[in-house]
């Protein structure tokens, strides 16, 4: 079912990316943060740009990515009527006793690496940038 090699597993940069959760999530673009602890801030953003199909837990750890398979393929072209250009599959710890299988397929997919707080700070560097819903104190 076309190009096997653009449905290769993804390859994340080098860091500690235990800790994942959707930072934010619109019809036009959904956003998975990683760290090593996503309490104070993350350093890893996975963009999806038009996703079509979404099949993840909110908050997850240690996800092992994987090329999709050619029946998890056929079930995104079959409920979406057509191939899409990403198809990303993994394994996740979810908090359960088995890992949860998860599947995203989106028009696009690029990586952001760089300094995300999820608090405010008044001295934050200036290649630091702030979650969406971290504000000044008082707004």
């Amino acid at each position: 079912m076309g190009d096997k090699g653009r449905h290769a597993a993804i390859r994340l940069p080098k860091g500690p990316w235990w800790d994942w959760d959707v930072l934010s999530w619109n019809a036009g673009q959904l956003r998975l943060a990683a760290g090593h602890d996503l309490t104070y801030h993350h350093g890893l953003e996975l963009v999806f740009d038009d996703p079509l199909f979404v099949s993840c837990p909110s908050s997850f750890q240690d996800p092992m990515f994987r090329a999709p398979s050619p029946d998890e393929l056929l079930k995104v072209a079959r409920r979406l009527g057509r191939e899409v250009p990403v198809v990303v599959a993994f394994e996740a710890d979810a908090g359960g006793q088995e890992p949860v299988p998860c599947l995203i397929a989106a028009e696009r997919l690029k990586f952001v690496q760089e300094t995300v707080l999820r608090y405010w700070r008044e001295d934050a560097a200036p290649d630091q940038r702030f979650a969406p819903w971290v504000r000044p104190p008082g707004q």
